[in-house]
C-alpha cells in the first residue's frame, strides 16, 4: 500500500522542516493538486511550486489535475518534474481524446491517470481500463480540503478493482478524501493500492500519520 501525502495541506510557513519530515516518514509519493479557478472554484498550485519540491525530496510526484485543459498543464507539469500526471474525465468526455492524451502523458516520460468526482458515475471509467496506469477515485467533492470521507466510495473502488484485475491488473486504485485511518482501513478493505492524505498527515505528527496508514497494510 502507497501512501502519498497531499501538500494542499502542508504548513508553507514550515516547508523545509515538514517536507524533511515527509521524506523520513515512509510515505512514497507526494501528493500533488493542481487546481484552475474553472474546473474547481479553487486555485492552487504553479508549476515552479512542483520544481521547489522535486529539489526537496526524491518522492514519486503524483500530480492531480482538477483543470479545464489538462492537454495543456500536462505539458507544464511533466517538464516542471510531474512522475504522475492524472487528470479528470469530466474533463475530456471525448474517448479519443481522452486515450490520445494518454499517450501523450506517457510520451512525455510519465505515467497516466484519470480521475473521477463522487458524483460521476463509475461507467466512466470502464472504457480506459487498459490505457492509464492509476484510477483515481474521489471520496469528497474535489476543490477544498478537509471534508469527510463518502461512503459510498467503498463500492466504487471495489467495483473499480474488480474490473481492473480482470483486465489491467498491473493498474493502481487511488483514493483521495477523507482519509483517516478507520477510512483507510475501508478503502483498502475495498481494494485500494494508494491512499492520499492531507489533514490526517499534516495536522499531527507527520511520521506517526504516515506510519499508522503503512501500518494498515502489514
Amino acid at each position: 500500500m502507497i501512501v502519498s501525502p497531499s501538500v494542499l495541506a502542508l504548513d508553507y510557513s514550515n516547508m523545509e522542516t515538514q517536507v524533511n519530515e515527509l521524506n523520513e516518514s515512509g510515505a512514497e509519493w507526494l501528493h500533488f493538486d493542481v487546481m484552475d479557478g474553472h474546473f474547481v472554484p479553487n486555485l492552487t498550485f504553479g508549476p515552479d511550486i512542483l520544481k521547489a519540491f522535486c529539489k526537496m525530496s526524491p518522492l514519486v510526484k503524483d500530480v492531480h489535475l482538477m483543470v479545464s485543459d489538462p492537454y495543456f498543464f500536462s505539458d507544464v507539469f511533466a517538464k516542471a518534474g510531474a512522475d504522475i500526471i492524472t487528470f479528470h474525465a469530466e474533463a475530456e468526455r471525448d474517448y479519443l481524446k481522452t486515450v490520445e492524451l494518454a499517450r501523450h502523458i506517457h510520451a512525455l516520460g510519465c505515467k497516466a491517470g484519470i480521475s473521477i468526482k463522487p458524483l460521476s458515475d463509475i461507467e466512466m471509467l470502464r472504457p480506459y481500463l487498459r490505457e492509464f496506469d492509476v484510477f483515481l477515485i474521489m471520496s469528497v467533492e474535489p476543490g477544498f480540503g478537509g471534508q469527510p470521507f463518502l461512503p459510498a466510495s467503498a463500492s466504487r473502488i471495489s467495483t473499480l478493482r474488480r474490473w481492473l484485475d480482470n483486465s489491467h491488473p498491473e493498474a493502481l486504485v487511488e483514493v483521495d478524501g477523507g482519509i483517516n485511518r478507520d477510512t483507510a482501513k475501508i478503502c483498502l478493505d475495498a481494494g485500494a493500492d494508494v491512499l492520499v492524505a492531507g489533514s490526517y498527515v499534516f495536522k499531527k505528527n507527520i511520521r506517526e500519520s504516515v506510519q499508522s496508514l503503512c501500518a494498515l497494510a502489514q
